[in-house]
This record gives structure tokens, C-alpha cells and sequence, in this order.
């Protein structure tokens, strides 16, 4: 398990980002910000007020080194004053105003989502920072890892009830973002259906999804749809899916719908021991991550690594105005 997270955070080193955690007072971000100076993998800055953290950190006995990091009080800081205007919440909301830091350049990703919902921390970053295209939507997947194996599930963060354009969409960015971290994309479009075992809508969906992708992307390895047994495991796959190019030995799994993927990822976690980074949210032109509100000080430490990586990756594109 440990393998794939070390090469990511051996690149994270390599060139360490800013990354505004807004919920800086909670313990785990405390405790988390300790050790990601230690590691070296990102440049931790915090929202909160500084006496105030530095004494909870004290009573914690948590040892941070205040020197090497920023922590922005969002009731003082002069960074909000040009930004009110258009933003009048910029003061009051910490998720409004770690977007702000982030779109305007001050820093370099977002990780929030400790004491927050997904739709806290994604509202203000589909209203400031927007999406890579117009209409692109966004995404969340988990890096699920285990000792020698490691899968992407998507969408299990945002899209309730995703129709075939938004799953090819979903299918080609968790393509990319495979790339991003070093790994060959192999996807399986997931249906309770494998290889027209079933007539239903909802098979004929993930049908369509998977044509528009091989249309979209004719060198992307792609199946479907195909229950989760054969996307894993050769000889079922090769009995219920023979024409399948690789079976079983598939690293994306997209899932039908939220409901879907969401149970799933917390079901592999909690029973099969999985290691679950993320949900790592995809389609928006800047970093911006979140966090379950279950989530431990080392998801934290290891969603910062993976988060300064995606900053690297975003380095060459065009950024907005900072007007």
C-alpha cells in the first residue's frame, strides 16, 4: 500500500505547493500539518486565528513549527478586502475564502471537508474557480489501496444520478488523472449487467457511455458494462465477458450512479481494509479537494501529497485573471 502513496509523495517533494487547509482549527489539521512539514510534500497554510491555534496546538502538544508556515486570520487578513465586493462572504465562510486564495494565486490547492459536506466545499469552487470547460462537469473518486494493488473508483463524491454523457465524461477524466499519477488507465463501466446479460435502461446507459468514450478516446482501454466480479477477476470475466481484451485487470472502476459508488468505496474501506485518498474532485481548472468528515490525520497528511502532485500538473495551463 505503502509503495504507490511513497512514489507520490516523492514527487510531491520534489516540488512542494501551497495549500490552504480552511478548517485550521481542527485537531486532525493540526496534527496533519505537523507531520506534512516533516515530510516535505506541501507548504501547508492555515485559515484561522493564529493565537488561537498555536494555543490549541500547544494544549494538543502538538509541535508545529509556526515559522514555516502561513495562517491567515479570515477576520483581519487585507488579502479578502478587493475580493468582498463580488464576494461579500469572503470574511464569514472559510471555504469562500480558501477558493479566493486559491483562484487568485496566493496559493496553490485546496483541502477541506473535515467538519464540512462535499456541497460546502464544491459550491464555492464551481461559483469562483469553474470548471476546465464550459459544461464540463465535476467529479470525485477515491485512490482505493491495498498492499500490492491500487484502483480508482469515481463517482463517488458528486453526481447523484449521472446520465451516458456525464458517465463518459466521469470515465475520461479519472482517465486522465490515472495518467497523472503514473499509472496505465484500464476502465470498466460497472452495471449490475455484464456484456448484455440484461435489458434495462440502466444497462443501455452504461452502453452508451462506454460507445462515447471509445468514440472520444479510440486507443483508451474501455469495457463494458460488466459486473464488478468480471472488471476483477479473470476467469469470471473470460466466462461472462470472452471478447474482453483484458479480463479482470481493470485499475478504474466507474460506477452506475453516487449511491453505487459511494456505498462501494466505504464498504471496501471498512471491510476489505482498503486505504481510501480522497475523494479527489476532477473537472475544475485548480485544485480543490475534499474530505470525509470521518477522515483521520494521516488521510490528510497523504490527500496533501497527491494534492500538491495534481497542483504540478496544472502548473503549464492557463490560469485566470487575477483582477
Amino acid at each position: 500500500m505503502r509503495h504507490f502513496i511513497n512514489t507520490v509523495k516523492e514527487k510531491a517533494k520534489e516540488n512542494p505547493k501551497r495549500i490552504v487547509f480552511p478548517e485550521g482549527f481542527d485537531p486532525r489539521i493540526l496534527t496533519a500539518t505537523h507531520s506534512i512539514l516533516k515530510e516535505g510534500t506541501a507548504i501547508p497554510v492555515l485559515i484561522g486565528d493564529p493565537e488561537a491555534l498555536a494555543q490549541k496546538a500547544a494544549d494538543l502538544c502538538i509541535d508545529i513549527d509556526w515559522g514555516k508556515i502561513e495562517v491567515i486570520n479570515p477576520k483581519t487578513t487585507p488579502l479578502a478586502e478587493p475580493w468582498l465586493g463580488d464576494h461579500p462572504d469572503a470574511r464569514d465562510n472559510i471555504n469562500t475564502l480558501g477558493t479566493l486564495l486559491v483562484q487568485h494565486g496566493h496559493v496553490d490547492g485546496m483541502i477541506s471537508g473535515t467538519t464540512f459536506s462535499t456541497a460546502d466545499t464544491i459550491r464555492p469552487a464551481l461559483k469562483i474557480i469553474g470548471t476546465k470547460e464550459k459544461f464540463h462537469k465535476v467529479s470525485g473518486f477515491f485512490f482505493m489501496i491495498w498492499d500490492h494493488k491500487v484502483l480508482l473508483f469515481a463517482d463517488c463524491a458528486v453526481t447523484i444520478e449521472p446520465n451516458s454523457h456525464d458517465l463518459a465524461g466521469i470515465a475520461l477524466d479519472t482517465a486522465e488523472t490515472a495518467k497523472r499519477f503514473g499509472l496505465e488507465p484500464r476502465i470498466a463501466m460497472l452495471s449490475f449487467s455484464t456484456n448484455g446479460s440484461a435489458k434495462h435502461p440502466n444497462v443501455s446507459k452504461i452502453r452508451e457511455a462506454t460507445k462515447i468514450v471509445k468514440e472520444k478516446a479510440p486507443d483508451l482501454i474501455i469495457e463494458g458494462e460488466m459486473q464488478v466480479d468480471a472488471a476483477l477477476i479473470p476467469d469470471i470475466c473470460l466466462k461472462k465477458f470472452p471478447t474482453c481484451k483484458t479480463p479482470g485487470d481493470f485499475n478504474i472502476l466507474i460506477f452506475p450512479d453516487l449511491e453505487a459508488g459511494n456505498i462501494a468505496y466505504k464498504l471496501v474501506q471498512r471491510l476489505a481494509g482498503a486505504h481510501a485518498i480522497g475523494p479527489i474532485l476532477q473537472g475544475l481548472k485548480k485544485p480543490i479537494n475534499d474530505l470525509s468528515r470521518g477522515c483521520s490525520a494521516q488521510d490528510i497528511l497523504d490527500l496533501a501529497a497527491f494534492t500538491t502532485v495534481e497542483a504540478q500538473g496544472m502548473e503549464n495551463l492557463p490560469q485566470p485573471q487575477t483582477t
